[in-house]
């Protein structure tokens, strides 16, 4: 009867220890997605272009509302031409995935 108690005591305790291992390991996980997603949108607008291409490639695969608004004014301030092509395809695409949504 003692041996049941223990096997089930040290289950419960496995199970809360991979309960907060994932539940930490998600907020960690949500922290870097958004310090991540705030570089990329910050490098869509910096003095480098090859950072705003990769930039516009991030955000290609971030389909939103806000992401099509930051488009619209990156098109409109981008001073090379190729790159505001670059964003013409990728709010395309973006607008392409909000209306099948």
């Amino acid at each position: 009867m003692r041996v049941r108690k223990v096997v089930r005591r040290s289950g419960t305790r496995t199970a809360r220890l991979v309960a907060t291992g994932f539940l930490g390991g998600l907020a960690v996980g949500v922290l870097f997605w958004s310090r991540q997603q705030h570089r990329h949108r910050r490098d869509l607008f910096s003095k480098h272009s090859l950072r705003r291409l990769a930039a516009l490639g991030y955000l290609s695969g971030t389909p939103s509302a806000h992401t099509a608004r930051l488009l619209r004014d990156y098109i409109q301030w981008e001073p090379r031409s190729v790159l505001r092509r670059r964003g013409r395809q990728v709010l395309r695409q973006v607008e392409a995935s909000l209306d099948l949504g």
